[in-house]
C-alpha cells in the first residue's frame, strides 16, 4: 500500500527514499492546474506543486517517475555555505577571507571581512554587504537613469530567492542586496537591465535593444548569472546556535 503523502493542510512533506534519501515538500494549489516540480537553486529544497483534486496516487507516480530529474538537479545545486570567521565570501568577485575583529559590527578592511565572534557573526556580515551594496547600487542607478533621461523612483534592497532586480510600473527599483557579491560589472549589468524598465516595462526586443546600449555585454554576465547566481544564493547569514 503506497504511503499517505498529503494530509489536509496545504503543505506536506514525503522522503524520496533512495541513497540519500531526498525530502519534498508537497503544496497543494486551488489554483494548480498540474503537477509541478521545483528544485530550489539556493538551498537544493524539492518542492511539488499539485492541484486540491489530485489524487496521492498520481503524485506519487509523478514524483517516482521524475526521480532522475530531481537527484540530477540536486547534484549540480550549490553547497550551502555559512557566513562565519574562517570562511570565504565572494565580495565583488573576489573570495574575501572573513577574520575575527573588534568592536560590534563588521567592517571591510585591508581585502578582508572583519567581524566580532559570536552567534551573530552571520548577521554583522550580511548588514556590511547590504550596506556596501547600496552604494554600489545606488551610482549604477544614478549612472544609467542619467543616460536614458529618467528619473528612478524609490530604491530597496531585499533577498530574494527567484530574481534579482525588478523595476515597478511607478519606477521604484528592487535590488538583491547579494549583488554586491558579484563582480561589479555583473552588478551593473542587473542594474541597467531594470533602469531601461523605466522606459521599456517588457522584454521585447526594444528593451534588449536599450539594454545593450546601456551594457554592451549584457549577454556575458546575463550567462555569468545563469551559472553562478546559486553560488551567490547558497550563502546563509543567520545566527548561530
Amino acid at each position: 500500500m503506497a504511503p499517505r503523502l498529503f494530509s489536509s493542510t496545504p503543505s506536506d512533506r514525503h522522503v524520496l527514499p533512495g541513497e540519500p534519501p531526498v525530502e519534498v515538500f508537497l503544496r497543494r494549489n486551488a489554483r494548480a492546474k498540474r503537477f509541478s516540480l521545483r528544485v530550489s537553486r539556493a538551498d537544493g529544497r524539492v518542492t511539488l506543486s499539485l492541484p486540491t483534486w489530485a489524487r496521492t496516487s498520481e503524485a506519487v507516480a509523478f514524483l517516482r517517475e521524475r526521480e532522475d530529474w530531481v537527484r540530477g538537479h540536486l547534484d549540480r545545486a550549490a553547497e550551502v555555505q555559512q557566513a562565519r570567521i574562517g570562511a570565504e565570501i565572494p565580495v565583488c568577485g573576489i573570495a574575501r577571507p572573513v577574520i575575527e575583529g573588534t568592536g560590534r559590527a563588521a567592517r571591510f578592511v585591508g581585502g578582508a571581512l572583519q567581524v566580532p565572534p559570536g552567534p551573530r557573526q552571520g548577521p554583522r556580515l550580511k548588514a556590511l554587504l547590504t550596506a556596501m551594496a547600496r552604494d554600489s547600487l545606488s551610482q549604477s542607478v544614478a549612472l544609467h537613469a542619467e543616460r536614458i533621461g529618467k528619473v528612478p523612483g524609490r530604491m530597496t534592497l531585499r533577498d530574494p530567492r527567484s530574481r534579482w532586480g525588478s523595476c515597478s510600473s511607478k519606477g521604484d527599483l528592487m535590488f538583491s542586496w547579494r549583488l554586491i557579491m558579484a563582480p561589479p560589472a555583473v552588478l551593473d549589468y542587473v542594474v541597467a537591465h531594470e533602469v531601461a524598465h523605466l522606459v521599456e516595462m517588457n522584454h521585447s526586443d526594444r528593451f534588449w535593444d536599450l539594454c545593450r546600449r546601456l551594457c554592451p555585454d549584457t549577454d556575458t554576465h546575463r550567462a555569468w548569472m545563469r551559472r553562478h547566481g546559486a553560488e551567490l544564493l547558497a550563502w546563509r547569514f543567520e545566527p548561530e546556535g
